[in-house]
């Protein structure tokens, strides 16, 4: 009988098990993970999926170190978190080097959901931005993201953020604050929060967003941001454009990054009138 594999984080392997296996099968695989690989000291089945807008899963343990603690490095930058507690995926590692590569020096950049603040971190570690607002609902996620920020030094770039990601875009509103990119790594909701970004979004502002949708309705996703955009008095211009991940049998995550233009007088007054 074959396991479906594994992901290692750090210290710990995650094990994704299909439902025939036994567990004496599943402890016994385990042990010979831990056997065969001297870093992972801990060994955990995956029993649920990424849920809610914390984007909590569940794991068990099944060998090593009874822990669900993860110290993980990437792109020069060391990351402290819980595997139940908060989110975080391994699979965007390059996603968060590519990022790199759409910031320009001196921008301020407001990274919206951004647990335990890897994406902010990265950029605050390998780019010339002048700052990030690193912005997450998630309580425990942010005391993390307070570690890491002081672990990997960045203290003077990056900025916490907590709490509800409209109630902070209001607050930064009220400030009169725009931003020169704005990340959205967002929880795979229904919700597009893209109202909340145009706010503290002037002309030339880049947004970097993430839609799960199935692959054939990935042109309906463009339309959806024209459509928001056209509401907030602006239009946009393609930038990028890929699919960074595989959720389900025919479902993805895609990256879409996209600059906001100027509609012109007319094009604004339509959308007042809308």
């Amino acid at each position: 009988m074959k396991q479906r594999g594994y992901r290692v984080f750090g210290n710990i392997a995650v094990v994704n098990f299909s439902d025939e296996h036994k567990k004496k099968d599943k402890l016994a695989f385990a042990k010979e993970i831990l056997a065969k690989n001297k870093s992972i000291r801990t060994v955990v089945e995956k029993s649920g999926n990424f849920s809610g807008r914390l984007r909590k899963q569940k794991t068990k343990h099944l060998a090593g170190e009874k822990t669900k603690e993860v110290l993980y490095k990437e792109n020069g930058c060391l990351f402290r978190f819980n595997l139940d507690e908060t989110y975080f995926s391994t699979s965007l590692a390059n996603e968060r080097k590519e990022v790199c590569g759409f910031v320009d020096d001196g921008d301020v950049v407001f990274a919206m959901f951004s647990g335990i603040s890897p994406f902010p971190i990265v950029l605050a570690k390998n780019t010339q931005i002048k700052k990030v607002y690193s912005n997450e609902i998630n309580r425990r996620a942010n005391e993390y993201a307070e570690d890491n920020i002081r672990r990997n030094k960045v203290g003077e770039k990056v900025e916490l953020v907590p709490g509800d990601a409209k109630k902070v875009v209001a607050d930064f509103s009220r400030k009169g604050m725009k931003f020169d990119v704005i990340l959205m790594t967002r929880p795979n909701l229904d919700e597009t929060f893209l109202e909340d970004a145009f706010r503290v979004s002037k002309t030339g502002t880049r947004i970097y967003y993430h839609a799960f949708c199935r692959i054939e309705e990935e042109a309906d996703q463009l339309d959806l941001i024209r459509k928001e955009a056209d509401k907030a008095g602006f239009k946009i211009k393609i930038l990028n454009t890929k699919e960074i991940g595989d959720l389900a049998p025919g479902k993805v995550r895609f990256r879409i990054y996209f600059e906001l233009r100027k509609k012109g007088f007319f094009g604004w007054l339509r959308s007042l009138l809308k």
